[in-house]
């Protein structure tokens, strides 16, 4: 299993500590995304950053959708199927996103491509970006729910 993790709330009086937990996560704007693999290290990544970010179990679907609109290669440059035949293992997207959520490979093993995804702001908004996501807000943990959320980004 794999979590993806957005950044919801800007940079102004961040703590230091969480905004280098943020930098060590790649996420140093608002609206990126970054797809990390579910172990303790990351859980308490994810429990530090809670009050910035959102993040929940990220599903093959969104995960390829989000790979093919939103992947980026050196250049800026969109990730297709014939670049990953010839810089992975791989043939096409869905393999690609298959092996990640599986924890096999991360989107920083592929040569050239960029781990961030950078996601355009929700259509009709955040739940409110000063309030976890169980009370009627956007940051937390918000598990399924973040496919829906990925999906409006899109």
């Amino acid at each position: 299993m794999a979590f993806a993790v957005i950044r919801v709330r800007g940079q102004a009086d961040v703590n230091k500590d969480i905004r280098y937990t943020m930098e060590l996560m790649n996420l140093t704007r608002v609206n990126h995304c970054v797809v990390v693999p579910e172990n303790p290290s990351s859980k308490g990544m994810l429990q530090t950053v809670k009050d910035y970010c959102t993040w929940g179990e990220i599903d093959e679907e969104t995960l390829s959708a989000m790979i093919r609109t939103r992947g980026k290669i050196a250049g800026d440059k969109d990730i297709n199927d014939d670049y990953l035949k010839e810089k992975t293992e791989f043939g096409n997207v869905e393999e690609l996103a298959k092996a990640i959520i599986e924890n096999d490979y991360r989107m920083r093993d592929v040569e050239g491509a960029k781990p961030v995804f950078r996601l355009h702001p929700p259509i009709k908004g955040y739940e409110g970006n000063k309030r976890s996501f169980r009370n009627g807000g956007a940051l937390g943990y918000r598990g399924k729910e973040i496919n829906d959320l990925i999906n409006r980004m899109l």
